[in-house]
């Protein structure tokens, strides 16, 4: 039997640790699965008992007979261990533990845990938890889940699978959905993930023909290289996969040795992750459930305009603002509409809405509006926002919509008030309807601007120069000047700058550079010259540099008494349009990503930003930079000078080599700021940062 049909279509399923007392969480997996129809065979373990609700049961597994496909573990602790080396050492092919209590406990638990990963490693089982609410099935019908949402009195299919790291959310979800009449496929929680996670789970259901859309929630990010290959093959499937992820705040930030760390964060690097591989990122939990009506079976858009038609101005209004903050565009009505409308009395002409609040909600007005509307070459989409009557009169606005299911343009209806039932009599006619304008925008936006894979640029092999400066970086410690002569050798332009060991040197390196000049302590151990007072700017002759020397050690002994201080670096000072900060990171989730944003002292605050995964080609820098708003400065914002963007973008492409494995050494890197000059002039850092990995 295969990993699939273990999974989601066992013929015989051992419950280890089964409960008869109906009052108790352990009984609800063999209850639901003789509540739903189960077709294959419960093997119940329970060593006190000799029948489990009327069928037999096992003192232990090795007391069952016969192969096993999937056992699901009801015990905690070392119980649950023991369980589930008794299950490896006898060929099942896939156990469940439901219990809590290993990893997510400390490390007690984590100890435990450990456990599992040596009997999964050994034995060849493959392990869905712990800390996993089950696994379901709408057909066949394999409801093996102790989540008390599946005592409804039926199991809806459908053809949406759900991979979620929370239990207890996969019951939301079903309910939910059901109010709607929508079903699932498959559904199950992966918990802590010690073996099977979200990305094999989400590559199995691409293969599964009754799954056309798959949808994830998240708490984390274990496997992104598996998710990423599940998420290009559903995308050529054409299955859209859609994700809803918690951890959009900057807890766990401040573990970030450079300033990129606390701008990117670790949501924007699941956005950049999100973006490379095509993957539909919701910022709702009702989306998605709402989303997937939008996208299944849908081939992609050809632009982002949308006629709206509305029985509420202010209905409508909540749906056409937030389409427009994703970056939308609202289509006004054809001509032939508002000639239709304009002897009914409606004038349709006058704004960018269809309102047809005044003439009232009639059926034959609402399907001749929407008729003409999707029949525009002008829009790419229609909405119908529906006010009150999608409560109380659903014959009115409501019924009317439906002969619009399976239009070829995109087409939704959005309802302003609590309207059950016309919401599920819209979901069952196969016609996309929302409860939440901000859901309804984000399905739209999602439908017309898809996230498609992203190719990912090859990386080039790093010269010799560069794996020498790396190399002696490495040996001496990363001060700044080993950091730009890293920098140097990729490709990135560098002010032009002398090293020297003390105070004493510094008046001739001025000579050498050419004033003015910046002055800078050399130190691997601080990272942040500037906070330290390791900087002095604008020297104008070598006698100021050498008492600003004197003054900037002071200043830092003070602040650092334990810090190693290598001299000074007297660096030509530069001149630019705007500061960029370029940043390095390898994020413990997806690997590695580039950012740039604002730069300066001030780029933490603002966290104006764009973050892709790296490696990146000049043509997706161009894309980052648009992204950045305070950079519009650069474009020609209100007639300034435009800035030479094509130089800051091959900076970002060359910085971004450092995702190469031979700089796996390099945990963050930083460049701040770079400057950037006239349009044709080019780009100059003139300071950067190296943080080698643990």
């Amino acid at each position: 039997m295969s990993l699939f049909d273990s999974l989601f279509q066992p013929q015989r399923i051992v419950l280890i640790g089964a409960s008869a007392d109906e009052r108790r969480t352990t009984s609800r997996p063999q209850r639901f699965l003789q509540k739903h129809g189960f077709p294959g065979e419960i093997l119940p373990v329970n060593p006190g008992r000799a029948e489990v609700f009327g069928v037999k049961a096992y003192k232990d597994i090795d007391s069952v007979p016969g192969a096993i496909d999937h056992a699901y573990i009801l015990l905690n602790g070392k119980d649950a261990v023991a369980a589930l080396a008794a299950c490896g050492r006898r060929d099942v092919r896939v156990a469940s533990i439901l219990a809590g209590g290993f990893a997510d406990a400390g490390a007690a638990g984590a100890s435990l845990q450990d456990e599992l990963v040596r009997i999964v490693k050994e034995t060849g089982i493959r392990l869905v938890g712990p800390n996993s609410i089950g696994t379901v099935s709408s057909d066949p019908p394999v409801a093996l889940t102790a989540n008390a949402a599946f005592a409804v009195d039926r199991l809806r299919a459908g053809n949406w699978g759900l991979v979620s790291q929370s239990g207890s959310l996969i019951g939301a979800l079903l309910s939910r959905a059901d109010a709607r009449g929508i079903g699932f496929s498959r559904l199950i929680s992966v918990g802590n993930e010690v073996d099977l996670a979200v990305g094999e789970i989400a590559d199995l259901l691409v293969d599964d023909p009754k799954t056309k859309a798959i949808l994830l929630f998240m708490e984390t990010l274990r496997d992104g290289e598996r998710l990423a290959h599940a998420a290009r093959r559903a995308h050529a499937a054409g299955k859209p996969v859609v994700a809803y992820k918690l951890g959009r705040s900057d807890i766990g930030q401040e573990l970030a040795k450079s300033h990129t760390g606390a701008i990117a964060g670790s949501d924007a690097t699941f956005d950049a992750f999100c973006r490379r591989h095509g993957i539909a990122r919701v910022s709702m939990f009702e989306s998605l459930i709402d989303v997937p009506a939008l996208l299944v079976d849908r081939p992609p858009a050809t632009g982002r305009r949308v006629a709206v038609a509305t029985t509420t101005g202010g209905g409508a209004a909540m749906v056409v603002d937030n389409m427009a903050m994703a970056g939308l565009d609202i289509a006004g009505p054809p001509q032939a509409l508002v000639d239709w409308l304009k002897p009914l009395g409606i004038a349709a002409g006058e704004g960018k809405l269809v309102d047809l609040t005044l003439a009232g909600a009639k059926p034959e007005i609402v399907s001749g509006t929407i008729e003409r509307l999707l029949a525009d070459d002008a829009n790419d989409a229609a909405i119908f926002v529906v006010g009150s009557s999608a409560q109380f009169n659903p014959e009115l606005a409501v019924e009317p919509l439906l002969r619009f299911a399976g239009s070829s343009k995109p087409f939704a209806v959005a309802l302003t008030p609590a309207a059950e039932k016309s919401l599920a009599l819209l979901t069952a006619a196969g016609v996309p309807a929302f409860r939440h304008p901000e859901s309804c925008a984000e399905a739209m936006a999602l439908c017309l601007l898809r996230p498609t894979p992203q190719p990912v640029p090859a990386l080039v092999e790093p010269s010799a120069a560069a794996s020498e400066a790396l190399r002696f970086g490495r040996e001496r410690g990363f001060d700044e000047r080993c950091a730009a002569a890293l920098f140097a050798t990729l490709g990135v332009p560098m002010a032009a700058s002398v090293a020297v060991p003390d105070a004493r040197k510094v008046a001739s390196a001025v000579e050498t550079v050419g004033a003015p000049v910046a002055l800078k302590i050399l130190s691997a151990d601080i990272a942040h010259k500037t906070e330290a007072g390791g900087v002095a700017l604008g020297l104008t002759d070598g006698q100021h540099a050498a008492v600003a020397a004197r003054e900037i050690e002071k200043r830092v002994r003070a602040h650092a008494p334990a810090a190693k201080l290598d001299g000074f670096l007297v660096q030509k000072m530069e001149r630019g349009l705007a500061e960029v900060i370029l940043g390095f990171r390898r994020d413990p989730l997806v690997g590695p990503t580039v950012t740039i944003g604002l730069g300066g002292v001030l780029a933490e605050i603002y966290k104006d930003a764009s973050t892709r995964l790296a490696p990146v080609d000049e043509t997706e820098a161009l894309q980052m930079i648009a992204e950045v708003k305070g950079l519009a400065t650069i474009r020609g914002y209100r007639n300034l000078p435009r800035g030479d963007e094509a130089a800051l973008a091959r900076a970002i492409a060359a910085f971004s080599a450092l995702a190469h494995p031979a700089f796996a050494a390099v945990a963050e890197a930083e460049i701040n700021p770079l400057l950037v000059k006239r349009d044709g002039e080019g780009v100059v850092a003139v300071d950067g940062l190296v943080v080698l990995g643990r």
